[in-house]
């Protein structure tokens, strides 16, 4: 009875992540648009990491864990900085960058090819075997590609926006190798977090600074900025690790992750008011087919 009690809300929370991911496509669009909040990308993500950090610091405060800082070596910090490197810094900025000149409807499900991406990377960083399995299922995925970024066009070849979907896709690879590496990180997930987060911050600050683009954002925006940090980044993460420490086991809850494309596409037409084309659903069902096949047991 104990265990169904902790699947029950393992789902619970596994539920309310997905359903917030499913309008992060719809709050960047909203956010980088010029007609709407008009909020650059470099500025986004500074905003939104700092939000971010400071959510998960203030977890770290109430579970009293705030102390587990102070534990950690030089080696730590170093692993942090370089993770903090690749995601926040490196991921966001590409994937913003993306949505920033794709409709919403392709940036994110073009986004979803990272499970597949991280097994790709994972063969000569881990040294891990590649299976027939694995690559059939790459190339279903990256069929579904094919059809989103060529609008349904796919005898013809030609992408709607190459550079929006070499940006989208291509964000795939340092959130693969985020994950890839942080295999090594032993912190508690919430200090790793909050950590990476932090560097991010730093990272973007010192870039916006160098270039000469930092700028306070209008009220309007400065929501929109704390609404992608909380509700796509820290809380949302910290809701995501609940749902996992309650399941009785991750494969349990993560199959949940594939609806969030899917419940996408109905933020993204109702609060965007895009048209979703029916090459973006049927891109998307073969990107999704692919991780669900490459995840099966043999």
């Amino acid at each position: 009875m104990v265990l169904m009690e902790r699947q029950k809300k393992a789902y619970l929370f596994a539920f309310l992540a997905v359903l917030f991911w499913s309008t992060s496509a719809s709050a960047f669009k909203i956010c980088l648009s010029p007609e709407q909040l008009n909020v650059p990308v470099l500025p986004l993500l500074f905003g939104a990491s700092l939000v971010s950090s400071v959510a998960l610091f203030l977890h770290l405060l109430l579970c009293r864990k705030v102390g587990l800082l102070k534990s950690l070596s030089k080696d730590d910090f170093a692993r942090s900085a370089f993770l903090g490197f690749l995601s926040p810094f490196l991921y966001y900025t590409v994937l913003f960058k993306a949505y920033s000149i794709l409709p919403a409807q392709q940036a994110q499900p073009l986004n979803f090819v990272w499970p597949l991406v991280l097994v790709l990377l994972s063969a000569p960083i881990l040294k891990q075997k590649i299976h027939p399995r694995d690559i059939l299922a790459i190339l279903v995925s990256f069929f579904g590609v094919l059809v989103i970024s060529t609008e349904g066009h796919v005898l013809n070849f030609t992408l709607s926006d190459p550079l929006g979907v070499a940006l989208a896709t291509g964000s795939s690879i340092p959130w693969a190798m985020y994950w890839i590496y942080n295999l090594k990180d032993k912190q508690d997930e919430v200090v790793r977090l909050f950590l990476n987060f932090t560097f991010a911050s730093v990272y973007v600050l010192l870039l916006m600074l160098v270039l000469g683009r930092f700028q306070a954002p209008s009220l309007r925006g400065a929501l929109g900025i704390a609404y992608v940090g909380l509700f796509e980044m820290g809380i949302t993460f910290l809701i995501w690790l609940k749902a996992l420490k309650l399941a009785k086991s991750t494969a349990s809850v993560t199959s949940l992750i594939y609806m969030v494309p899917f419940l996408s596409f109905i933020v993204i037409y109702f609060v965007l008011g895009e048209q979703i084309l029916h090459s973006t659903v049927v891109g998307a069902v073969f990107i999704v087919g692919g991780i669900v096949f490459q995840k099966l047991r043999r």
